[in-house]
């Protein structure tokens, strides 16, 4: 079994250990209010995690998906990175740790960790979760208001997840330039939805700016080669799903897919993908369309057929978000 599966199904199961004595519907109703207003116009000195009880069924249904949506985005970092590993690592705002899990499942061994977020219910469960990973035991947890005023000590690695929308503009600009002063590389995730996309070109754009090389998802560090508003640049993470998020949810798939946006940048060299895959592969009989972003700043499709051989048969495994070609074809 592989470090990050390994570290999912870990992650699952303190999860699970949460709700025990927590009554199903109860944990249900807290979800249900908490997506209706966490993610949206709530000034981050006014936590509306109020509670443990609130704390644990939201870490319950949210936890995984921002997890692997990390993890994913991270895995293309290390593939552009292979021969460098993260000393030490802050999260910020990283509420109870999903991140931090996310870059323990791509970099085996221990380092420094430091967790930042402003609700103290977050901040604690997040330690009482992490006592599951002993790579995780020694993670400082640390409360921390997020935003213009916030300062950051010199570290190899910053995560920003799902945290840019929570913050106004002026305050998204100061924390990008503030992991941008601190950190050798950002990692940055955002909702895979038009205005999580734009949080995330302006940030890539403030990195650039910064002296940063874009490792992951694009293959340059040129601007973006989607005309504004025509269109948005998204992946995708599957997630096993909990009977907590059947019950909020409805329905009886065992997974679902959380859609998300994401930047990974350096200040040292990074061998980005020769082009990325950019929308679910397409097969149809003898035949794969593949929409590519490119080297050249282009967005394309391509065909790749039977005649194409190995690369046919690649393509036919090639994923959304996958580079491409694989390496070695």
């Amino acid at each position: 079994m592989n470090v990050s599966v390994s570290t999912a199904e870990t992650l699952r199961a303190a999860l699970g250990e949460l709700l025990d004595g927590l009554p199903p519907r109860q944990a249900a109703q807290a979800v249900e209010r908490l997506i209706a207003n966490y993610r949206g116009a709530t000034p981050t000195d006014a936590p509306i995690l109020r509670d443990r009880a609130d704390v644990a069924a939201y870490a319950a249904y949210r936890m995984p998906a921002t997890f692997e949506a990390v993890r994913s985005a991270l895995e293309a970092f290390a593939d552009a990175a292979a021969d460098w590993t993260p000393g030490s690592h802050v999260d910020v705002g990283g509420g109870t740790g999903a991140a931090t899990w996310a870059v323990g499942a791509t970099w085996a061994g221990t380092r420094p960790v430091t967790v930042l977020d402003w609700s103290e219910p977050a901040l604690a469960l997040g330690r009482e979760v992490a006592a599951a990973n002993p790579a995780l035991r020694d993670v400082r947890w640390q409360r921390a208001r997020i935003g213009s005023s916030l300062e950051l000590e010199s570290t190899d690695l910053v995560t920003v997840s799902y945290v840019l929308n929570e913050l106004a503009a002026s305050d998204r600009a100061a924390l990008v330039d503030a992991a941008a002063a601190a950190a050798r590389a950002v990692v940055i995730v955002e909702p895979g939805t038009p205005d999580g996309y734009a949080r995330i070109i302006e940030a890539r754009g403030r990195l650039v700016a910064a002296g940063f090389r874009i490792a992951a998802p694009c293959p340059h560090s040129a601007a973006c080669p989607i005309v504004p508003g025509t269109d948005w640049c998204h992946f995708s993470a599957r997630v096993s799903r909990s009977s907590l998020h059947r019950q909020v949810k409805g329905g009886s798939l065992p997974y679902e897919d959380e859609k998300f946006s994401y930047v990974a940048a350096a200040r040292f060299p990074v061998s980005p993908a020769p082009s990325r895959v950019v929308r679910r592969p397409q097969i149809r009989k003898g035949q794969v369309l593949l929409d590519l972003c490119g080297a050249e700043e282009l967005l394309e499709r391509t065909t790749v057929t039977k005649k194409h051989g190995d690369l046919y048969k690649a393509a036919r495994n090639a994923d959304w978000g996958d580079a491409w070609p694989p390496e070695g074809s």
